[in-house]
């Protein structure tokens, strides 16, 4: 009994594992007193063994439960200091890098995108290199519009391929119409590609968001409130318009147009405060749009005697512009970081 109660009472005084480990080889390990007991036995007479065996027995037990429970309660006691002193405060920065950003044109993309999905539209997505065919003949584009000359459209060798890259996203609208079943309400945005000047209001590749409705009973006032609410959408309380036009795939064709954001009309007629944003027109063109023409629903086998539909389609960059007052397109591709810090809103 007496090496057991030395032995608790060091188990007891060990204040860390470090210490109970030093605790456990001197009393329990195999060099300990109580070992050297156990290994003694042998040498008793026979029936001196059970006695001693038991008794023995019976102070490693109580040694080794009253080492595992102090070993529990110093873990619990460690692990507690080590999350008191090893706090990490999460709230301090740890990198300083400025962070990134979506690029103005990609977010303002979003942005419109959600318009639509909103009034339960699909967004439909097709290839930036295109075949002649979609991109001109089957939007009833003929052979000989200036815009399949190679100053206006960049085409891939060999041309006996009549590959190019799409001057617009309708194209998607045309393989939508061959691979779904009606009724259609897509948006299409993406890339597009021109053989423009890069200067300050052109580019040679910008971004276009087209939308396609194809159902029964679609009109032109069906197309003028959509307009509207998407002009709503993007520049709040504006004033539209439609202005007759003329596009090879829509019958009747017109332009959105937008109220001067700068001199909302007070420029027109007066000399006096003129207006350079809108020259003085009071209006601002911001896309094409139309009652899709029958000679392409037919290019995509639909019966135009039971569907109609209608299409638009404006350019991303430019509403970026209208809506930041943004002068000089080529800011959007020269990656200055202080044109998008400039921008307020969703573009930024």
């Amino acid at each position: 009994m007496r090496l057991v109660d030395a032995a608790l009472a060091a188990v007891g005084a060990a204040t860390t594992t470090a210490e109970l480990k030093q605790v456990r080889i001197d009393h329990a390990g195999d060099k300990s007193p109580l070992a050297l007991a156990n290994r003694a036995i042998g040498k008793l007479e026979p029936g001196q063994r059970k006695h001693a065996g038991q008794l023995v027995g019976q102070a490693r037990g109580s040694v080794n439960a009253a080492v595992a429970a102090r070993q529990n309660e110093l873990n619990a006691a460690e692990l507690e200091a080590a999350l008191q002193t090893e706090r990490v405060d999460v709230t301090l920065p740890v990198d300083m890098h400025p962070e990134g950003a979506l690029h103005p044109i990609t977010a303002l993309i979003n942005d419109m995108c959600d318009v639509f999905v909103a009034m339960g539209w699909e967004v439909a997505e097709g290839p930036e290199l295109e075949s002649e065919w979609l991109n001109f003949d089957s939007l009833n584009i003929g052979p000989d519009h200036p815009a399949r000359g190679l100053s206006d459209t960049l085409f891939v060798e060999p041309a006996s391929d009549h590959k190019l890259l799409r001057t617009q996203t309708s194209p998607v609208q045309m393989r939508t119409l061959l691979s779904r079943d009606l009724p259609v309400y897509i948006v299409s945005p993406g890339k597009v590609y021109r053989a423009d000047e890069y200067d300050a209001t052109h580019l040679p590749v910008f971004h276009q968001l087209e939308g396609l409705v194809v159902d029964k009973g679609i009109t032109m006032g069906h197309l003028k409130g959509t307009l509207d609410h998407l002009a709503q959408a993007m520049f709040g309380e504006v004033r539209t318009r439609l202005r007759p036009h003329y596009f090879p795939f829509t019958e009747p064709s017109a332009e959105m147009d937008l109220e001067c954001f700068v001199c909302h009309g007070d420029s027109v007629g007066n000399p006096d405060r003129p207006c350079r944003t809108c020259k003085s027109e009071g209006w601002i063109e911001w896309g094409g749009c139309g009652v899709v023409n029958p000679r392409v629903l037919k290019a995509a086998g639909i019966d135009t005697d039971v569907y109609s539909g209608f299409a638009f389609g404006m350019g991303v960059d430019r509403t970026v512009m209208f809506r930041n007052n943004a002068a000089d397109l080529r800011d959007f591709v020269e990656g200055d970081i202080r044109f998008p810090r400039s921008l307020q809103g969703g573009a930024r």
